[in-house]
């Protein structure tokens, strides 16, 4: 690309949206009828694109077509026609758009005057309050191109929070080794305050008192971030509950602490395998750099296709060459063949915008920041890049997945005074209402129980729907906690959810001390099911060694589990680690599991 481009948008590569060349784009993709363009004006009867000085280009639209839009005092017509292409775009990104102003269709960037820009920006404000969105502009760059007046190119957010959902919810885990910094960052991030330089800001995360005590995470907790409509923070500095932080928030971050010591391992797998994060945050302190288990950790988000940004933290402890340092250590690894993610040093505000443009639209962009939870250097920078970052799945893709049978993931498991069981988790296909009647299991001797869902809760604020992909905390009432545990899944009834113990995936041994053969024990991980299982056959082979691949027939010991085929699988036991996908299933009938042997008296909740 132009070297001027970079100079104009801080280094983009391409910013986000259904194309970077329209001049109103938004991240949704094209709207129908066309794509979109800015009020640009003609010299001596050709175009500006017609000078041979190289002129500064954007990417052209990747959708087929595109019209110029003349935002300036657009007839009524006009207008409402550019609201139609503003409502397809926030439901295209699920309630978020971006828009460039003063680029044409084909990607040059031409700029507008500062009395176009004005109207412009009119028009796009009176365009949003007709939808009923807010917009916040993101950056504007002066384009020194053959004018005698200064021309500029702006880049807004839209965002509106969809009819149906409270709030647009994004889920980030939390990743890094021991002391790192990981708690206390967030402790900063949601609390509002500095840290101040000995884990104060962090102990509000803490669930246990040798959490306290020792200063290290060993459960999973969640905190969360809220953004108005605006762009601007909303945490407990100006909300004094959670509840309040959901009702003045249009998107809500909910990150995932995990456990960063290698004997918590297993909680950090289990909390990237279930909990179903869209992104990762992998913290490396500074001083000490890649260390302990931020390799593995790393290895962990990329076997599980987790896109992952990285945070250095603890800057204000060491020079600037020290720095230096661990940002080139981790530019190196991340351009190792294995990795082959293309790093993107964050310095600034235009940075940040362009890193979150980039990072949801490549799978190889990896923002880094280096900040200081003590001094707050950088912080804002991450603030920036979290407002904008947009969600993963389109409308289309959620809307299929609402279309399927209620499947909603038990994780954690609980009893309230005054409430009773209480379950949470991720719904991962379908709709939940308050009030249904689902089935829950399997249980150990493999059969499923009928169950009312009384309530529901989302960042500990009532909910009378949930919709998938969400994560929330179901109240059962007077269910017996007993007959539960983690793993199992809540489905509709006329499923007829099928389970297994003996299950095939094709596998990748990614480390063995020696052969790895038929007997052996490994624990694991799919999805939120863990449990412990046993190789019963490696399918043409008689041992496998590290960095081979072969099809795996594995037996669970304990009791049988409801799986997918396709799922993401991952193993481990000891130092041996493997991943790979479920290919078959040998699936135990809906006869054989017992269902209508279930609905006893003793095991009925309504």
């Amino acid at each position: 690309m132009d070297s001027r481009v970079s100079e104009l948008f801080g280094g983009c590569c391409r910013p986000a949206g259904g194309g970077a060349g329209a001049a109103l784009r938004g991240r949704g993709g094209a709207a129908p009828g066309g794509g979109g363009g800015s009020k640009t004006k003609k010299k001596n009867g050709r175009s500006r694109g017609g000078k041979a000085n190289n002129p500064p280009y954007l990417p052209p639209e990747v959708s087929s077509g595109g019209r110029r839009l003349k935002l300036v005092n657009p007839s009524q017509y006009r207008f409402e026609h550019l609201v139609t292409q503003m409502k397809w775009r926030l439901q295209e990104g699920r309630g978020e758009a971006v828009y460039q102003i003063g680029v044409e269709d084909n990607g040059l960037l031409v700029g507008l005057s500062e009395e176009e820009m004005r109207a412009s920006l009119k028009t796009l404000r009176r365009m949003a309050e007709k939808v009923g969105a807010d917009i916040t502009v993101l950056r504007e760059r002066e384009v020194d191109y053959d004018s005698d007046v200064p021309r500029k190119i702006t880049e807004v957010l839209v965002r509106k929070v969809p009819d149906n959902q409270q709030f647009l919810d994004l889920r980030v885990a939390v990743l890094g080794n021991v002391d790192s910094g990981k708690s206390t960052l967030l402790g900063v991030l949601t609390q509002g305050e500095l840290d101040n330089g000995r884990g104060r800001a962090r102990l509000n995360l803490f669930r246990h008192l040798h959490e306290i005590q020792s200063g290290r995470t060993s459960s999973i907790s969640f905190e969360i971030l809220g953004f108005n409509s605006k762009g601007e923070v909303v945490n407990y500095s100006d909300s004094r509950t959670a509840e309040e932080i959901c009702e003045s928030s249009s998107k809500m971050i909910t990150f995932i602490d995990l456990a960063g010591h290698h004997k918590y391992l297993k909680t950090t797998i289990f909390g990237l395998t279930s909990y179903c994060p869209d992104f990762a945050m992998l913290v490396v302190s500074a001083n000490t750099g890649i260390a302990g288990t931020t390799r593995e950790h790393l290895g962990l988000a990329m076997a599980l296709k987790v896109p992952f940004f990285i945070v250095i933290s603890k800057v204000d402890l060491c020079s600037k060459a020290t720095v230096e340092r661990t940002v080139k250590q981790l530019e190196r690894i991340l351009k190792q063949p294995g990795c082959n993610k293309l790093p993107l040093l964050v310095n600034s505000d235009d940075d940040a915008v362009t890193a979150a443009q980039q990072f949801a639209q490549s799978p190889n962009i990896t923002p880094i920041f280096t900040l200081s939870s003590v001094s707050g250097e950088n912080l804002d920078l991450l603030k920036v890049f979290l407002n904008i970052l947009p969600p993963l799945t389109n409308s289309k893709e959620q809307e299929e997945l609402m279309q399927q049978h209620t499947e909603f993931q038990v994780d954690e498991i609980y009893t309230v005074p005054e409430v009773g069981t209480v379950v949470g988790g991720t719904l991962s296909s379908g709709i939940c209402r308050e009030g249904e009647n689902l089935v829950v299991g399997p249980t150990d001797d493999g059969k499923f129980l009928r169950l009312k869902v009384c309530s529901i809760q989302r960042n500990r604020s009532a909910c009378r729907v949930l919709r998938a992909g969400q994560a929330a905390t179901l109240a059962l009432g007077p269910f017996d906690r007993s007959l539960l545990r983690k793993g199992m899944v809540m489905v509709s009834p006329e499923m007829n959810p099928t389970i297994c113990s003996v299950f095939e995936a094709e596998i990748v041994l990614l480390f063995h001390a020696t052969t790895f053969r038929k007997g052996f024990q490994v624990t694991v991980h799919v999805g939120n099911v863990r449990q412990t299982a046993i190789v019963e056959k490696i399918h043409g082979k008689d041992k496998l060694r590290t960095g081979e691949k072969a099809v795996v027939c594995f037996r669970f010991i304990k009791h049988p589990e409801y799986l997918k085929i396709g799922a993401k699988l991952l193993f481990r036991e000891g130092v041996t680690k493997g991943i790979g996908h479920v290919t078959n299933l040998q699936a135990i009938t809906t006869k054989e599991n017992g269902l209508e042997e279930s609905l006893g008296p003793g095991q009925l909740s309504f």
